[in-house]
């Protein structure tokens, strides 16, 4: 289980530095890009980062996973794995154990990843 916090600590570090990374002064890293345009309407969209997308349906989940929103579900994370370590150091994972599997089968195609992880 060590090597699987290890682990995930690595690609929460991944995670957070291309978000942070991402941030070019157009973004506000309090609440993302700020960018509202009415559900279903098809229109040409200029996100930071990423150029000009035609599709509404693209742009929107570009806006969706703004890097401040990705911070913010890093943090989540690291303070997930953050408790079990500490009721494991307490002897206690109060059946918690299936928790850090599931928090690293997203990362599953990178590098790293064992297959005994997988729940």
């Amino acid at each position: 289980m060590d090597d699987l916090v290890r682990w995930l600590g690595e690609q929460f570090d991944a995670d957070a530095a291309a978000a942070e990374a991402a941030f070019s002064g157009q973004a506000d890293p309090e609440n993302g890009w700020g960018a509202y345009r009415p559900e279903g309407q098809r229109h040409t969209t200029i996100v930071p980062h990423v150029g000009v997308i035609h599709e509404a349906v693209q742009a929107d989940h570009v806006v969706n996973w703004n890097p401040a929103r990705v911070l913010r579900e890093v943090d989540a994370k690291r303070k997930i794995v953050e408790r079990f370590a500490w009721q494991r150091e307490h002897g206690d994972t109060g059946g918690t154990a299936w928790v850090l599997p599931l928090l690293a089968l997203p990362y599953a195609d990178r590098p790293g990843y064992r297959e005994e992880w997988r729940p």
